[in-house]
């Protein structure tokens, strides 16, 4: 499996033509239908999946750190995949793939639901669009949590039982408590960088 050199955002030997990224990335573009989480699951069948040019673990964390800053998360996975595959050629390549088809899609939608959003038929799909967005969410955070969850499974029980009570507790917080979802992320790091620090700690 061929990666990009993240730190120095340098193509890798083996890293795929400009062509080819473009033509996976015009693929997500076209087919983001359904909301972030359809385009999510998208980027990681493509990326991961079926072109393995960014591994299972790479893509969740990444998905991780852009959570935590300012912007559109979905530009921010983008922009750190494509500097990751490509440097700064697959930054514009996997943008220009991913919004180009998308906005012009919309316009032009949009345009066409203003004659036709009184129709029982276009009611009747846009009743269809919402659970199968939702499912596909459901099978996008089943995949991207096998990963951490997997690792904290090699690591012992505590650190698995560890994870799944963050797992849940987080999403509790959230969906229940009505935290904001910036200080539910940052709380999380932070406990989890307090126990990995205190268990070096404790270490002769």
């Amino acid at each position: 499996m061929a990666h990009g050199q993240l730190a120095e955002g340098q193509p890798a030997a083996g890293a795929p033509s400009a062509l080819v990224f473009l033509r996976a990335w015009i693929g997500i573009g076209v087919q983001s239908f359904g909301g972030g989480s359809t385009t999510l699951y998208l980027m990681r069948r493509e990326m991961v999946e079926r072109h393995g040019w960014i591994s299972d673990d790479e893509f969740s964390r990444t998905w991780g750190m852009v959570q935590i800053v300012p912007g559109i998360n979905l530009i921010g996975q983008s922009i750190v995949i494509g500097y990751h595959v490509l440097g700064a050629t697959g930054v514009v390549l996997a943008l220009a793939g991913l919004l180009l088809p998308s906005v012009t899609i919309t316009v032009l939608l949009t345009a066409a639901y203003a004659t036709v959003r009184e129709l029982p038929v276009v009611a009747a799909l846009l009743r269809g669009v919402v659970p199968a967005t939702v499912g596909l969410g459901l099978l996008l955070a089943l995949q991207m949590a096998r990963a951490p969850l997997l690792a904290s499974r090699a690591e012992g029980r505590t650190s698995l039982a560890f994870s799944v009570a963050l797992l849940t507790t987080s999403a509790a917080m959230t969906s229940f408590a009505g935290l904001p979802v910036l200080a539910v992320l940052w709380s999380a790091g932070a406990l989890c960088a307090l126990v990995v620090w205190h268990a070096g700690w404790r270490q002769p």
